[in-house]
């Protein structure tokens, strides 16, 4: 699954679009190597998000191509949160 899909379905960015755009700034890496949107996401990847104050990683769970809100968590497991 392509990496901007996955950060919207998972619900870690609102929109594609925007999870297109931060992938595209090179905010976003997989396994520790730079991720563009267009990357394939693999179930048992660490994801790094880069945010304003801080990093965010988790690990990738499952892939699905849609998911209803309450389980958009259940795709992923948080590893370390922004800011922290």
């Amino acid at each position: 699954m392509r990496l901007d899909k996955y950060l919207k379905v998972s619900r870690i960015i609102k929109r594609r679009t925007m999870a297109n755009e931060v992938c595209a700034a090179g905010r976003v890496s997989i396994n520790g190597k730079q991720a563009k949107p267009g990357s394939e996401v693999k179930t048992g990847d660490i994801v790094e998000i880069g945010f304003g104050n801080g990093t965010t990683r988790i690990k990738v769970l499952k892939l699905q191509e849609t998911v209803r809100k309450e389980e958009a968590a259940d795709l992923y497991e948080l590893l370390e949160s922004a800011g922290k």
